[in-house]
């Protein structure tokens, strides 16, 4: 077991402990298992507690000698001890919570078992039919090649840039000026900024486009329960109506992308159906340095800068208010935090090569798997230039050669555990001693996720390339630990 999962495996273990010492009801830890999804999106200790909380209710009921392995049994017999409101009111949302954990750990199966249980024993219950269909809808994808799942998922877009950046003009310009004929979904967050033009959202463009505001907080923090929400209701409107092909969210000039980017893996059923298929940021060329270069108190974090380290596309946007010179200086700021987003050159207000620039940032997969596979040596390259703002940086690393798997989850392990917090974003495709296959993976912050994917050619020289975009990272350190994971091959004298 890696250094992370036994430092994972220890809180738990203390969490655990803590609730075993105190005069804790079943209420309380359900309660508490409630507090660690919604909170830290913590599946492994939600699971440990809502079977604690199970276990206790039983142990209320004298139920311990039935095995929790037949929930339908365990669930007949509670019924006929307290009666059909008892187990609806209380047992049915444990299992509830616990078939939403289950799934979200890939026990999809089991998952479905426990929701079937509960169908039996409330038949009417909206939420439990809801889930179960749910876990089929997932468990019919998981059937499926890697290559097929992401072709049947919806590619969505997190439209992204600070005040007045021209966010919602692009916006306005895909629902009203483009010539596509995709179906589009819009999530809207309303936070201190104009929305939809008035004009736009007419009774025909309602009934052409799903329009979703939220207009009850920032996206990235007080309703980001409620962007999984409103994702789920875009999927079942598709489902019953009709086709959706798109998915766009507008978050506010002042989100920070990286919680948003992360509902789109902490929900199984989200990430079943959805792709996140890149983060555009849209910046203001005359504005841009002075956000940057805003003084934040000690702890607050720089959006301008947060959202241009998580870009996959950077739209730099009014450059006819500005002259050449500054806008050079205006790129070489953008490349000294993210070096690695292309920068597509833009006058929004004009509509300007409206078409080419939509589409070059609607279906570009620039945030998944597949992408990471197109690296060359050119786009890992690191910019020269002068780093005006020194605690965000990029990081290339191209090396010939192959990884030790075993150092390579240690690595990684002590990356996730020490330098999380700090890194925005991380892909790579690595060489995997013994593997056939390519390694590909991406994270952001703490969350990680890495599949094998494509077989190395015989005529490709078997590398690792890798990207990191974070604060105050240390190139030394982070390339020399990855150096550490490498296989030493012996030097065969000539």
């Amino acid at each position: 077991m890696s250094g992370f999962a036994n430092s994972m495996m220890s809180r738990v273990r203390e969490m655990m402990d803590r609730l075993s010492s105190s005069a804790t009801s079943w209420k309380d830890l359900a309660a508490a298992a409630e507090a660690v999804l919604k909170v830290d999106n913590d599946y492994f200790m939600a699971i440990q507690i809502i079977n604690k909380a199970i276990d206790m209710y039983a142990a209320s009921l004298g139920l311990e000698s039935i095995s929790m392995r037949d929930p339908k049994k365990f669930l007949d017999a509670a019924r006929q001890q307290t009666g059909d409101a008892k187990v609806v009111s209380e047992l049915v949302p444990l299992f509830l919570t616990r078939s939403e954990v289950l799934s979200n750990l890939g026990a999809h199966k089991r998952a479905k078992l426990e929701l079937d249980a509960v169908i039996s024993v409330a038949p009417d219950h909206e939420r439990a039919k809801e889930l179960r269909q749910e876990t089929e809808e997932v468990m019919a994808m998981e059937g499926k090649s890697y290559s097929q799942q992401e072709d049947a998922k919806i590619p969505a877009t997190v439209l992204t840039g600070f005040l007045g950046s021209g966010k919602t003009t692009l916006l306005n310009h895909i629902l009203r000026d483009w010539k596509g004929d995709k179906r589009i979904a819009i999530i809207e967050n309303e936070f201190g900024e104009v929305g939809i033009d008035d004009a736009l959202v007419t009774k025909a463009l309602k009934e052409e486009e799903t329009i979703i505001e939220m207009n009850n907080g920032c996206i990235c923090c007080t309703v980001r329960g409620d962007l999984v929400e409103g994702l789920k209701k875009i999927l079942k409107s598709g489902r019953a109506d009709g086709r959706v092909d798109h998915i766009l969210i507008e978050t506010t000039g002042l989100a920070d992308p990286a919680p948003v980017a992360q509902t789109f893996f902490v929900d199984d059923y989200i990430q079943a159906r959805i792709r996140l298929d890149g983060i555009v940021t849209v910046v203001d060329a005359k504005h841009i340095i002075q956000h940057l270069d805003d003084e934040k108190p000690e702890g607050v974090e720089n959006e301008a800068i947060e959202q241009l380290a998580f870009s996959d596309r950077i739209l730099l946007n009014k450059i006819d208010l500005v002259d050449a010179p500054y806008l050079s200086q205006v790129e070489e700021r953008i490349r000294a935090i993210n070096n690695f987003a292309p920068i597509v050159k833009t006058t929004l207000n004009v509509a300007t090569n409206l078409e080419s620039t939509i589409n070059g940032i609607l279906g570009i997969r620039a945030f998944s798997l597949d992408k990471v596979l197109d690296m060359d040596s050119e786009f890992l390259k690191d910019g020269q230039e002068h780093q005006h703002d020194e605690s965000v940086t990029s990081i290339g690393i191209d090396l010939v050669g192959e990884v030790d798997e075993g150092k390579l989850n240690a690595w990684l392990g002590h990356i996730l555990k020490n330098k999380g917090v700090d890194i925005f974003r991380m892909k790579g495709v690595l060489a995997v001693e013994g593997q056939d296959s390519k390694f590909v993976f991406q994270g952001i912050h703490m969350l990680f996720s890495g599949i094998p994917q494509d077989e190395w050619k015989p005529s490709e020289t078997r590398s690792c390339k890798l990207v990191f975009i974070g604060r105050n990272l240390d190139r030394a350190e982070i390339e020399g630990g990855f150096r550490n994971c490498l296989v030493k091959r012996p030097h065969v004298a000539q």
